[in-house]
């Protein structure tokens, strides 16, 4: 069986949370080999796994489970935010300056295919497709030239963001709950050949909003890896968000906002394609 043909998700079914490999539209059940699709990163690379996946038949239907964002434990969601070229970048953003990085709580994002919701207290819910790295193999200070051998696999992401809220507090802005998406699945890093040159195209209700190719990424996927690794040891399981280009809704005329009934996609090439639909806060 091709790596490439395995893609590693973190499912809800019958009995409660679990996770697997995805082979053509079935899940092949994995939760044998661990708590979770963090902890078995922990143990080694998702590679590992290629053999036990070959000599088991499907568990369930990919269509008849609820998918949950890639890393539901997640113990840590670093994002990267001006890391393409825009016209209201702010003054000094370019490939030299130290990346601008804030946090994401787990609570904040759903997978593929849930609701994003969209609070009553916001009037701009905006949208931001991004590259999503996740760890593998944990590090301090990993310099650029290994930082890739780090990675477990890519995902796509979906920076949902209140751009009222973020005016005053980035964290209120960036982390209403239910408010970003993470999926569909992790495909092994060993699966892309390179992840500077993935074309990224974004559709509000099928219509594009962003599109560019990694390539035009101020950062490297390395060069963001070994910045974070200067601060903080990286652990398998962390996921960082790599930026988003051009396009989002605060940067049209008129602001395109993001309103119940819309569906937005995020579809990055040799990944796959992350889609949600937004719906209107539940009454509590």
């Amino acid at each position: 069986m091709a790596a490439s043909s395995i893609k590693f998700v973190s499912y809800e079914y019958n009995h409660g949370p679990s996770f697997g490999a995805v082979v053509g539209n079935d899940i092949v059940d994995l939760s044998d080999a661990g708590p979770s699709l963090r902890a078995v990163l922990a143990g080694g690379p998702v590679t590992n796994l290629e053999a036990v996946v070959a000599c088991r038949k499907p568990t369930v239907a990919l269509d008849h489970v609820v998918l949950l964002q890639v890393v539901p434990d997640a113990g840590r969601i670093i994002c990267v935010g001006n890391n393409y070229p825009k016209d209201n970048n702010p003054p000094g953003t370019d490939a030299n300056a130290p990346p601008v990085l804030f946090m994401r709580t787990p609570q904040s994002l759903v997978g593929h295919r849930q609701s994003i919701v969209c609070p009553s207290a916001s009037r701009e819910y905006d949208f931001e497709g991004e590259l999503a790295v996740v760890i593998g193999k944990g590090g301090r200070r990993i310099p650029p030239e290994r930082s890739l051998s780090h990675v477990a696999g890519y995902t796509c992401f979906l920076d949902g963001c209140m751009r009222d809220y973020q005016k005053h507090s980035l964290t209120a802005g960036k982390n209403f709950d239910s408010s970003g998406a993470c999926g569909p699945w992790l495909v092994p890093a060993g699966a892309i050949a390179d992840p500077q040159n993935l074309m990224l195209t974004t559709r509000l209700n099928g219509e594009v909003m962003q599109q560019s190719s990694t390539s035009a990424m101020l950062r490297s996927v390395a060069a963001i890896i070994s910045y974070i690794s200067i601060f903080t040891h990286l652990e398998a399981g962390d996921v960082i968000a790599t930026g988003s280009p051009a396009g989002s809704g605060i940067n049209r005329i008129p602001p395109r906002w993001l309103h119940p009934g819309d569906r937005i996609e995020v579809e990055i090439e040799e990944i796959g394609v992350l889609a949600n639909t937004v719906i209107s806060e539940p009454n509590v």
